[in-house]
C-alpha cells in the first residue's frame, strides 16, 4: 500500500492505494477544514408589474437579457420561451419551468445579469 496526500481546491486529503488487489474500495480520507460561505448576492429589486409569483425564473449563467418574450398576465407552458440572455456571444433560452402565468418580468432588455438571479416570477 501507498499513501498519498493530495490537495484539491485547497483541501487536503490523505488517500491510501492498494496496488495489485483490482478492488476500488474507497479508502478514509481526511478532509480539511471548510472554508466560510460566500456572502449572499443582493437581493433584486421588486417586481415593477404585478405581485411576485410562487415560482422563480432564475438565470442559470450571468450575462445580458437580450430579448424579453413573454409579458406579465401571459400564460406558457413549460418549455415555453420567457426570456432570451446573451452569454459569450450565445442566445440562451430561459423557459418556463412549468404550466402557469406569468406574475412578473423582473428584468429589462440590456440588464446586466448573475447566475441565480431572478427573471421573472409564475403561479
Amino acid at each position: 500500500m501507498k499513501t498519498y496526500t493530495i490537495t484539491v481546491n485547497g483541501n487536503v486529503y490523505d488517500v491510501t492505494v492498494e496496488e495489485g488487489t483490482g478492488s476500488a474500495a474507497p479508502a478514509p480520507a481526511r478532509k480539511a477544514a471548510p472554508k466560510a460561505a460566500p456572502k449572499a448576492a443582493a437581493a433584486p429589486a421588486a417586481p415593477a408589474a404585478g405581485g411576485a409569483g410562487a415560482v422563480k425564473v432564475t438565470a442559470s449563467v450571468p450575462g445580458k437579457v437580450f430579448k424579453v418574450e413573454a409579458s406579465a398576465g401571459q400564460a406558457v407552458k413549460a418549455g415555453d420561451n420567457i426570456v432570451i440572455l446573451e452569454a459569450m456571444k450565445m442566445e440562451i433560452p430561459v423557459v418556463a419551468p412549468q404550466d402557469g402565468t406569468v406574475a412578473s418580468i423582473d428584468v429589462t432588455v440590456g440588464q446586466a445579469i448573475e447566475s441565480g438571479d431572478v427573471l421573472a416570477t409564475m403561479n
